[in-house]
């Protein structure tokens, strides 16, 4: 969408956000694809899940999973755009449309460079996320990344069976599928833009199953920042998680973002925050979202300092 049109939804249902593909481009054209990935090692596996409606979830599912022996688990839900391109699509987001193995491999084989962020990184942050590299090598996580619906109720309510869906049926299939241990604080969920805001719905009102709940870009109103910070607030005190929001200068969110940072001070809910350069768009997916997802949960999942 063009950002006319972008604004104007902001201003209204903002429900429907996720990347738009055509910000950082010419008009009417789509933003050019990376380079194809190398073919995938055995620890950087891709494997396809289906699962049949549940009781809370009544509809079929999708998800792809990049498959690693022994690591922590990390849900990443995509953004709005995927969510209306069907099952297979949505699930094969982050592994189609935001090239998640070429960041992979990159944080196993740093340096990273400005050009890994396609420019979008400010060289501060380009050399702390290169000496926690340099510290500890990247070992990689297990990455499930299901089908993200665009949810016609947005309230924590109306997300309820999506998060029965994730945590009674998702991660169960994927720890059992993966030989991984059923432990919240090798556990993580983040996600991008409407991905982002339901990775807070449901990391804040599952403390028990994640140990560590991330958003990039969320799709949130600077009016929900208060009950969102209540939210994470009482998911403290029922089992601490780490808690880490990112945005960038072009983030439409970005407001909003600040604006639940201010709430979870006020309410003493210890998170990070990250601003990068970059607009609210694939190229940031591919560039500064892959890498603050991947690097910050590695880290925090293996009770290590994140970067």
């Amino acid at each position: 969408m063009r950002r006319r049109e972008l604004l104007g939804w902001v201003a209204g249902v903002l429900g429907t956000a996720s990347c738009d593909r055509r910000a950082s481009h010419e008009p009417g054209t789509s933003p050019p694809r990376p380079a194809p990935s190398p073919v995938a090692s055995a620890a950087e596996r891709w494997r396809e899940l289906s699962f049949a409606p549940g009781a809370q979830w009544t509809t079929p599912q999708r998800a792809t999973v990049l498959a690693q022996s022994g690591s922590p688990l990390l849900v990443a839900l995509h953004g709005r755009g995927e969510a209306g391109r069907g099952l297979e699509i949505g699930a094969r987001g982050w592994r189609d449309d935001y090239d998640l193995d070429r960041a992979v491999r990159r944080a196993q084989h740093p340096p990273l460079t400005k050009a890994d962020f396609h420019g979008f990184v400010r060289p501060q942050r380009l050399a702390e996320l290169n000496a926690s590299l340099a510290a500890r090598p990247f070992t990689g996580l297990s990455v499930a990344c299901p089908y993200t619906p665009a949810l016609p109720d947005r309230s924590l309510q109306g997300a309820s069976g999506f998060a029965s869906f994730v945590t009674e049926q998702l991660i169960p299939q994927v720890r059992q599928t993966l030989a991984l241990k059923a432990d919240r604080q090798r556990t993580g969920i983040d996600g991008v833009s409407m991905g982002g805001r339901l990775a807070l719905l449901l990391g804040l009102s599952h403390p028990e199953v994640f140990g560590a709940v991330g958003a990039l870009q969320p799709a949130i109103r600077a009016a929900e920042a208060e009950w969102l910070a209540e939210l994470a607030s009482q998911a403290m005190a029922r089992h601490p998680v780490r808690l880490r929001l990112v945005s960038s200068d072009g983030d439409p969110f970005l407001g909003a973002v600040r604006a639940l940072a201010k709430e979870l001070d006020r309410h003493q809910v210890p998170h990070q925050v990250i601003v990068t350069p970059g607009p609210h768009d694939y190229i940031w997916n591919r560039g500064p979202g892959s890498y603050e997802m991947l690097l910050w949960h590695e880290r925090v999942l293996r009770n290590l300092p994140p970067p």
